[in-house]
């Protein structure tokens, strides 16, 4: 493809919102990263919180996180379909109003109770944030095109979980916890007005889907027995799992069994930075190579290089460089492979982008939540369970691949006409 005929692409595109191309990704991996930023940055006051709220269990403060996860997995799937109907831009205020409000809320609190409770309600405020935004993309591009906007989305996105773990340090330096839920809600009350001001409704009128029990059925029969999408749904699910168990546990390898203490947030932040540099090479590359083939290969790789680092875990701890090496690696075949399942799991859904993202949002996000954090409740003070965690996870999405693409990796049909392909929208 000429670069004038990508160029045209990307401006029809990006100004179905009303914004030139890269204000689009800018402010698409603005409103996700509040996803990551509500994560990361309570990495380091995870101890900080279990002490001052009294938790008795380490492995419960896992749950400050954990919780999160599964009230933004479990409610995407409501908001798939509320954005189908009443469209993006309605969604995605209201949900980053939700969001805004009880981090507020949450700088107030003195039960641990009450602060899981309270980031549960969190994750259903910044799921509504999640399915817009990538119903958005979807609605403005298709194919190895939004492959490779997401791509560039996810550079810009994962600069936050590079520098939020080293705010929330600070924050807990100099102050205390509760800052931290303050900072996270004036953020959301910057995104909301900047959100507010410049963006543009992506899903005409005519467009939209009525709200029945008849319509949204019809969708998620539509999506669950499309093979393709259900096929990599799985994989998304245990892709999830993979990051859910890293993040819940990452305080506790890098802290208990490496000893880094004030190093967490520059390791964390290192692993960060191979996934922000492996996004850009898939956007760079997956023109000419195709979604499936780079996907397919990371995810050979990634199942290989886990169970060798269980292997060799099972022998003794292995030392900091060589776990550190391999997890930074197997980081950036996790943002490969999410990327482009994502896409290809999309592709074929067109005009049903919100629903078909609510569901296997709603799938991947909770099911990985759920095996992830069993992964980081079977913490003993080694990375045994976490590589072992990785290998299973692995091992099973080649399986889910194999039956998606009827025993064939590495191609399809489809895939090299899929930049011309989409909902429609071009």
């Amino acid at each position: 493809m000429s670069a004038t005929t990508t160029e045209h692409i990307e401006n029809i595109g990006s100004s179905r919102i009303g914004l030139g191309f890269f204000e689009f990704v800018i402010t698409i991996a603005l409103m996700t990263a509040s996803v990551a930023i509500a994560i990361d940055i309570m990495l380091p006051a995870l101890l900080a919180i279990g002490q001052s709220l009294s938790v008795a269990n380490t492995n419960d403060t896992q749950l400050i996180i954990g919780v999160f996860l599964l009230g933004f997995g479990c409610s995407q799937i409501i908001f798939g379909s509320l954005s189908d109907t009443f469209g993006r831009r309605n969604i995605l205020l209201a949900g980053l109003a939700f969001f805004t409000i009880t981090m507020f809320g949450a700088a107030l609190t003195q039960s641990f109770e009450m602060l899981l409770l309270l980031r549960f309600v969190q994750g259903i405020g910044a799921a509504a944030v999640r399915i817009t935004t990538m119903a958005i993309v979807r609605d403005c591009f298709g194919g190895r095109e939004m492959a490779r906007v997401m791509s560039y989305v996810m550079i810009v996105f994962m600069i936050v979980p590079i520098v939020a773990p080293s705010l929330g340090q600070a924050i807990i330096y100099y102050a205390n916890w509760h800052w931290i839920f303050i900072l996270l809600g004036c953020v959301g009350a910057v995104l909301f007005v900047w959100a507010g001001l410049r963006l543009k409704e992506s899903l005409p009128q005519e467009e939209r889907l009525p709200l029945s029990v008849a319509s949204v059925a019809s969708g998620f029969r539509t999506v669950l027995t499309n093979r393709i999408t259900c096929g990599y749904m799985i994989g998304q699910t245990l892709f999830t799992a993979v990051i859910c168990a890293y993040i819940v546990t990452v305080q506790q390898i890098f802290g208990e069994v490496y000893g880094l203490g004030d190093w967490l947030p520059i390791a964390f932040a290192g692993t960060a930075g191979g996934i922000a540099v492996a996004n850009f090479a898939n956007g760079y590359f997956v023109r000419s190579f195709g979604m499936r083939r780079i996907s397919h290969a990371a995810m050979i790789l990634f199942t290989l290089l886990s169970g060798a680092g269980l292997v060799v875990s099972l022998g003794g701890t292995p030392s900091f460089a060589f776990a550190y090496l391999l997890f930074s690696v197997l980081l950036m075949m996790f943002a490969v492979i999410g990327t482009n399942f994502t896409a290809i799991g999309l592709e074929p859904m067109g005009h049903l982008a919100g629903t078909a993202t609510a569901i296997t949002g709603f799938v991947s996000t909770t099911g990985g939540a759920l095996l992830g954090g069993a992964v980081g409740q079977m913490f003993n003070g080694t990375v045994q369970p976490l590589f072992a965690g990785f290998a299973a996870f692995g091992a099973v999405t080649i399986l889910a691949v194999l039956w998606a693409e009827k025993g064939k990796l590495f191609t399809h049909p489809g895939d090299d006409h899929a930049t011309l392909e989409g909902g429609g929208h071009m």
